[in-house]
């Protein structure tokens, strides 16, 4: 099946949970541990400004879904009859629009499987019906990575409940999440060594792998050893190995002890010191754009001077130029006194140039 990565997702969610009621459909997602499936929940709840209802299917029991025994008999034809009461999350979900998150569904009974069966396909369970605005997102490991993970695969009737759609996310999705929850110094070694962002091939038993969400965890553990310049660098590697494996952990401890050396963007953009810049290969001046832009160093204030955005420009290589240029557009006014350096020193193609192969 076609996968898609989170960014592509997010452009979908307007089309799959606009409306109300049965118009509504339930969307399964489908993806490896670890890769921020509960993320895309909550931020898509985020979007539509509603709260999160979230089931751990692989923690419930029938029970769960159709209450317990209520003490109040009701009369059915005059006759005296049991009912059950619902538990509070379905009473929620039913009483106001929420985003119903069903997790972990394929490490569910078969009982309990059956129960979500009824609520993606007709909104509906135990005679208590889904409030109209109510949305229903459901997580599984299973798809095209089934065999590596010991669940129960979904047969056609199940899947056809469910808008279903495997996600696959690139570097870029978690980069983009993780300016506002993952350390800088962090982000920096992805994006040099994205191949330890996450493991994508074969898993040995008892092998502790890193995954987009164990970076996260590292990252709210190690601030301090990062952001102290005599950090313990041999307790930085001890407490990332358990996060995030051995072999990610030496290469991330070696990535620290020598960020020293990385260039920053205030010693080239602002400082001017263009000679630092001309050593660094493509990776590197990438990261050297993406850093400057998570500082908003060309934002309203810039302190850069239009000289050394332009001297920048010269010395980058092709595919960076155009990255710059797209970066320092979030501040039309500094885009246009660098365009107009350009001009002044005859090389307005050069500038140009790299924005001609958008066209």
């Amino acid at each position: 099946m076609q996968t898609i990565t989170f960014k592509q997702f997010a452009s979908l969610i307007p089309f799959l949970l606009e409306g109300e009621g049965d118009d509504l459909y339930s969307v399964l997602i489908r993806g490896r541990h670890g890769v921020g499936k509960s993320q895309v929940a909550y931020q898509t709840a985020a979007g539509l400004n509603l709260p999160v209802v979230e089931q751990r299917a692989s923690q419930m029991t029938e029970g769960d879904l159709l209450g317990l025994p209520s003490p109040h008999m009701v009369k059915v034809n005059g006759q005296d009859a049991a009912s059950l009461r619902p538990f509070s999350w379905l009473v929620k979900a039913c009483t106001e629009p929420v985003v119903l998150f069903l997790d972990e569904i394929d490490r569910a009974t078969t009982e309990v499987r059956q129960g979500f069966f009824q609520l993606g396909d007709s909104r509906q369970i135990n005679g208590w019906k889904l409030h109209p605005g109510t949305r229903v997102i459901g997580a599984v490991n299973g798809g095209i990575h089934a065999a590596q993970y010991q669940v129960a695969d979904m047969d056609p009737a199940e899947l056809d409940r469910w808008v279903v759609y495997d996600i696959e996310p690139d570097v870029e999705d978690w980069l983009l999440w993780g300016k506002d929850n993952v350390h800088s110094i962090i982000l920096d070694f992805v994006r040099q060594n994205p191949q330890h962002l996450d493991h994508k091939g074969e898993f040995e038993p008892g092998v502790v792998y890193p995954t987009r969400r164990s970076w996260h965890r590292l990252s709210t553990r190690i601030s301090d050893l990062l952001n102290d310049e005599n950090g313990d660098s041999i307790a930085l590697m001890l407490v990332s190995t358990g996060f995030v494996g051995t072999e990610t952990a030496i290469a991330f401890r070696e990535f620290v002890v020598n960020y020293d050396r990385q260039v920053t963007p205030e010693e080239v953009f602002i400082d001017g010191n263009l000679a630092k810049a001309e050593a660094l290969d493509l990776v590197e001046h990438c990261a050297l754009i993406e850093k400057a832009e998570i500082k908003e160093i060309f934002g309203e204030n810039t302190k850069v001077t239009p000289a050394n955005a332009f001297g920048y420009l010269n010395l980058a290589p092709a595919e960076a130029k155009l990255k710059f240029l797209q970066t320092i557009t979030s501040n039309l006014d500094f885009f246009t006194l660098v365009r107009d350096e350009a001009i002044a020193k005859g090389k307005l193609d050069d500038f140009m140039s790299p924005l001609q192969s958008l066209k």
